[in-house]
This record gives structure tokens, sequence and C-alpha cells, in this order.
């Protein structure tokens, strides 16, 4: 066999192992996404070695979805890490086999606290699932490691139902988009979902026009201001707005006749307008429904602040 042909049947093997799962997800996996929905305190996620690892990546996705969680290695429990847990907690266990030594004399001291235990192993009769007060099962028919021995499937499977946890949480809680947007303040959903109108909009050297102005003129101010529009004011308010788009069709409609025209005949007197704290994702919402390029941002009495284009949510 290639390499490409091994490559290929580890994924084939673990993704198999992983769809199995499905018939091993029973009424445990209701009672685990109840107690952590009933948590007041923080969940906290323990195991050792490559389980560990699992643990700390799933408890990194349930805190970015809404639920407080960090993970913890049994070994620095007896150096002082237990003090962070209190009786208000839940704690998630990870072990293939469900008899990790290290994690078997941790679960003593969760007991003594009354603090539930979900147990996550691949042997539904180890010591971890007699004594959680829930169990998920995670177990696999052999590793996708040709010797049966390196953590591959087994710890696929263990990410798989980790992630099937935080999915099932965020329905639950009703999670939105905004609120992950809250937990990944420096990542590009986060910038989109929070960044506002007047984080972005251009607001110097507005090109504004009075509506009786001529056509002719009116081009040199369009080209000027580089949006590609003009905005119709009368006594400090909006009355309508032109594009380059209008311009060159009103071109082709009156062609000689074009500069005997104003800009209140072809000027769209309802433009799209939103307040200086819109939502740039909401902005990008009413250009796509629209099928507009810009908005004009406006305050409570309909006073232009500046303009947002397309380019402009680009970020």
């Amino acid at each position: 066999m290639t390499s490409r042909e091994y490559g290929i049947r580890c994924i084939e093997e673990e993704a198999e192992a992983v769809r199995r799962l499905t018939s091993q997800l029973d009424e445990h996996f209701d009672q685990a996404v109840e107690l952590i929905l009933q948590c007041k305190g923080k969940l906290i996620v323990t195991g050792v070695g490559k389980s560990g690892h699992i643990g700390a990546k799933i408890a990194a996705t349930l805190s970015s979805t809404g639920t407080p969680s960090f993970f913890i290695n049994p070994l620095d429990v007896y150096h002082g890490d237990l003090g962070v847990m209190t009786p208000d907690d839940v704690v998630l266990a990870i072990s293939n086999s469900g008899q990790t030594d290290e994690l078997l004399r941790f679960l003593p001291l969760v007991l003594h606290m009354n603090v539930p235990i979900i147990g996550m192993s691949g042997n539904p009769h180890s010591l971890l699932a007699k004594y959680a007060t829930c169990h998920l099962n995670v177990h696999v028919e052999k590793e996708a490691c040709p010797l049966n021995l390196a953590p591959t499937s087994s710890t696929m499977c263990q990410l798989a139902v980790g992630d099937a946890l935080a999915v099932a949480l965020i329905e639950r809680r009703g999670f939105r988009p905004q609120d992950f947007a809250q937990f990944h303040p420096g990542g590009e959903l986060g910038k989109r979902l929070l960044t506002t109108a007047q984080d972005v909009m251009r607001s110097d050297d507005m090109p504004v026009l009075p509506p009786e102005m001529h056509l002719g003129e009116a081009i040199i101010l369009v080209s000027k201001g580089k949006l590609g529009l003009g905005v119709a004011e009368k006594n400090g308010r909006i009355v309508g707005l032109i594009t380059d788009g209008d311009i060159r069709r009103a071109m082709e409609r009156w062609q000689a006749k074009f500069f005997d025209h104003t800009v209140s005949d072809i000027m769209t007197r309802s433009p799209k307008t939103v307040s200086p704290d819109t939502k740039i994702t909401d902005i990008q919402s009413i250009m796509q429904r629209y099928k507009v390029h810009s908005v004009l941002v406006v305050d409570n009495e309909q006073h232009l602040l500046g303009v947002v284009d397309h380019y402009s949510c680009m970020i």
C-alpha cells in the first residue's frame, strides 16, 4: 500500500468508529446535558494523557459556546488545584479504559464533595462508569493504529461526543451568533458581529447635493466623493440618493437632454438608512435583500452622519 492508501484507510476506520457512536448514545447523554444545563457553577473537565488533550479541547469548545468550563489534570489536584472546585460544579472525567489510576484516585475527592460526575470511557463496566452519575459510552472495536495501540479512533470518538454535547447545549440554550461573538471578539466572526456602522462609516467630505442641482454639476460632485453616489439634502434633511448607475441610465435615456435635468428627476426618494449602532452583519443583510451597495447612516432626526458601502463591510 502507498502512504496515501494508509492515510485513507485510517480516516475511513476513524469515520466508521464515529458513525457507530450513534447507536451508543442513550439516556445517559440526555442526563449529561441536563446536568450541565442545571449546573450553577463550572464544568470541570479532566483526563490523563491523550484523553487529557481531548478534554482540554472539549473544555475550550464548551467555554466558547456558553458553558463555563476549564480543564484540570488530575495529577495537579493533589497539589492545590482541588481548591477551584465547589459543590455547584459538575465534572466531566474522560478515560478510554475507565480504569486510569490517576483519574480513579481523583474521583473519591469529587464524590466526597457531592459533585456530579459525567464519565466518558470506552468501557461501560469500568470503575469510572460505576461511580459516575451518568456514563457516555465511547467504545471502539479497534484503533485505526495498525498496532491497535496508539489512541486514534478512541480519541476521535471522545472528541465527537464532546462536540455532540456542545451542539446539544447550544440548541438547548438558544445560543446565537451574537453570543458566540462575545467569546470571540478578536476573530473574524466576532469583528463582523460586534462592529457597527459608526466604526466603519465614511463621514468626511460627504457628496451632498441640493435636489435642484443640474446633473452636469452633480456628476462632478459624485466623482469627487469617490463613493459612487450623492446624497440629496434640503434644509439639512435627506430627501434622496443618486448613484453613478442612476446617472449612467439617465444619460442613456435622455442623451443630449440629460443636462437639462436635475438631481430630483433621478434620485431615489427613500434610500436605505441605518442608525450608527447597526451591526455590520445587519447592514450586509440589508444590502443583499435590497440589492444596494451602500446605506446612509443617520441620527434620530434623519440627519446624515456617514455612508457605509460594500467595501466598508469587508473586515
